[in-house]
C-alpha cells in the first residue's frame, strides 16, 4: 500500500503501516493464535464564538494504537498514544496479560479471512481539509452569530457559533494479512440563539456538517435559519392530552431510525433486549417504507469499503416494502446468533430512508390536524419493549397549515406500531451522519399536555 502523506497529520501512513507490523509481529512471538491493531492519527480545531467574542478555541494533535490478541478463545486488548517500539511491545504484552486471564468465549477470534476486503479501493472522496486559521474560524464563527442576530430584534442573546474541523488518517491491520487504511475529514458550523418576547424565552439551533467543507451550508444560512427557528417558537402553548397523527421534522427523523439500528444490532439480538427478535422476515415498517445501506456512496460520512474489522461492505436492502430483510452484524455477534456477518462492526453505513414524493408542507396538508415535532428531549425509549415517551416540542398543524407553537408535551407509544404506522415520508432529506432521512409522518400518537 503506498504511503498517503498528510502535511498536517503527526503521522503518515507509512509510518502507521510499520507500527502495525510491528505490533502484529511481536503479538505472534508473544504465541497469540492471532492479532488485530489500529493505528490513528488526527488533527482537530473547534472555535467558539458568543455576542462576538472569542469563548474557546481548541486544538488537537493526537496518534494512538489499539491492539486485540488472541489465544485460542482467549482475547485481550490494550491501547496507547506512545507509539514508540518499546511502548509498542508494552502495549502488546498488556494485551496478551489480559488475554490469558480471561474466560474463554466460543464466538471471539478474527473475521473469516474469505470475508476481508481485498484489492485496491476506489476514491470514496472523504479527504477534504478545510485548512482555515484560526482567525479565519473565528470570521466564519462571527458570520454565523451576527446573522442569527439579526434576523429579528426579539433574538437577545446568543449560546454561541462554533466552527469545526477535524482531519484523520488510519491503517487496520491483522494477522490475517489485511492492511489498508484511508484518510477522512469533517467540518461543521452551528449557531444556537435565544428569543425573547412578553411572553417568555426560547431558543433554538441550527448546524451543517459534511466531509468536504465546500457542501456546507453558508455560515450566513446557518445563522438566519438558528434565528428564524428560535423566533417561531415564541408564544408557545401547551395542549391537552390527545391522540392524533405526528410528524417528525428531518433533523430529528433520523432518531428514529437510530432506535431501529440499534434494535437490529447483533449485540442487542445475542443479549435478547431488542423489541426485534424473532421478527426477520415480518412486517415491521408500514409498506410505504423502504430502507437502503450503501456504504459506497462518494463523499458521505458513513462510507467505506470495509467495516472496523476489514470485512468487505456491500449495498443492501434493509427494509423492502415494510418488510425487515436483515440485521447488523459483526463477526462476533454473527457467531453468537449462528449468522454471517453483515460487514457492520462499528455500526451501520449509510442508511438511506427512500424518500416520498412530499415536501414538509406537503406532507403537513396531507396530515390536515396533527403535531408537528421539531425538537426532542430525554431518553424515554425501552429498547426491550419498544415503549417510546419522549419530550417534545414543536407545532400545531389545522387544515394542513402550522397554527401556533407547542412546548412542554410528551409524544409517546410503541415503537413497532410507530413504523409501522407510518404514512409518508418527506423528500426533505437532511444528511447529518450515518442516516439519510426526510421527515416522517405517522398516523397516531398518544400526545400528553395538560
Amino acid at each position: 500500500m503506498p504511503d498517503h502523506p498528510i502535511a498536517t497529520l503527526p503521522l503518515t501512513r507509512d509510518a502507521m503501516s510499520d507500527v502495525a507490523r510491528r505490533a502484529i509481529a511481536h503479538a505472534t512471538s508473544r504465541g497469540a493464535s492471532g492479532s488485530e491493531v489500529e493505528v490513528s492519527a488526527a488533527v482537530g480545531q473547534s472555535v467558539t464564538v458568543r455576542r462576538d467574542e472569542v469563548e474557546t478555541v481548541e486544538y488537537n494533535r493526537d496518534k494512538g494504537l489499539g491492539v486485540t490478541v488472541y489465544f485460542g478463545k482467549r482475547r485481550g486488548n490494550a491501547s496507547t498514544s506512545d507509539l514508540s517500539p518499546e511502548a509498542v511491545e508494552r502495549t502488546v504484552d498488556a494485551a496478551c496479560a489480559i488475554a490469558r486471564h480471561t474466560a474463554e468465549d466460543d464466538a471471539t477470534g478474527l473475521p473469516d479471512a474469505a470475508r476481508l476486503y481485498k484489492g485496491v479501493p476506489p476514491d470514496l472522496d472523504l479527504f477534504h481539509p478545510w485548512g482555515l486559521s484560526v482567525e479565519e474560524a473565528i470570521e466564519v464563527a462571527r458570520r454565523a452569530e451576527s446573522a442569527a442576530l439579526g434576523v429579528d430584534k426579539r433574538i437577545t442573546n446568543s449560546e454561541g457559533a462554533t466552527v469545526s474541523s477535524y482531519d484523520t488518517d488510519f491503517v487496520l491491520a491483522n494477522s490475517l494479512g489485511f492492511l489498508d487504511g484511508f484518510a477522512n475529514s469533517k467540518s461543521s458550523i452551528g449557531v444556537g440563539v435565544v428569543a425573547e418576547d412578553k411572553g417568555g424565552m426560547q431558543r433554538d439551533y441550527w448546524y451543517t456538517t459534511h466531509r468536504d467543507p465546500a457542501r456546507l451550508e453558508p455560515a450566513e444560512t446557518v445563522g438566519r435559519e438558528a434565528g428564524q427557528r428560535a423566533l417561531r417558537r415564541l408564544g408557545g402553548r401547551k395542549l391537552a392530552t390527545l391522540e392524533a397523527p405526528v410528524i417528525f421534522e428531518a433533523n430529528i427523523a433520523a432518531s428514529l431510525l437510530a432506535h431501529f439500528v440499534s434494535a437490529a444490532s447483533g449485540s442487542s439480538l445475542y443479549r435478547h433486549s431488542s423489541f426485534l427478535i424473532d421478527r426477520l422476515g415480518t412486517a415491521v415498517f408500514s409498506p410505504a417504507v423502504r430502507l437502503l445501506e450503501d456504504p459506497h456512496m462518494r463523499g458521505e460520512l458513513a462510507s467505506s469499503y470495509y467495516d472496523a474489522e476489514g470485512v468487505a461492505t456491500a449495498p443492501r436492502v434493509v427494509v423492502d416494502a415494510g418488510v425487515l430483510k436483515g440485521w447488523f452484524l459483526s463477526s462476533y455477534s454473527s457467531r453468537k446468533l449462528g449468522l454471517e456477518t453483515t460487514g457492520n462492526a462499528g455500526g451501520n453505513h449509510n442508511l438511506l430512508l427512500e424518500p416520498g414524493k412530499q415536501d414538509l408542507e406537503g406532507l403537513l396538508r396531507t396530515m390536515g390536524r396533527g403535531l408537528l415535532v421539531t425538537e426532542l428531549m430525554g431518553q424515554g425509549v425501552n429498547p426491550v419493549t419498544g415503549d417510546y415517551s419522549r419530550g417534545a416540542s414543536g407545532f400545531w398543524v389545522e387544515g394542513g397549515e402550522i397554527r401556533f407553537p407547542v412546548e412542554e408535551v410528551t409524544v409517546a407509544g410503541n415503537l413497532l406500531d410507530m413504523y409501522r404506522g407510518i404514512q409518508a415520508v418527506g423528500s426533505d432529506v437532511l444528511v447529518r451522519g450515518s442516516k439519510h432521512a426526510g421527515s416522517i409522518l405517522i398516523d397516531r400518537m398518544t400526545i400528553a399536555g395538560d
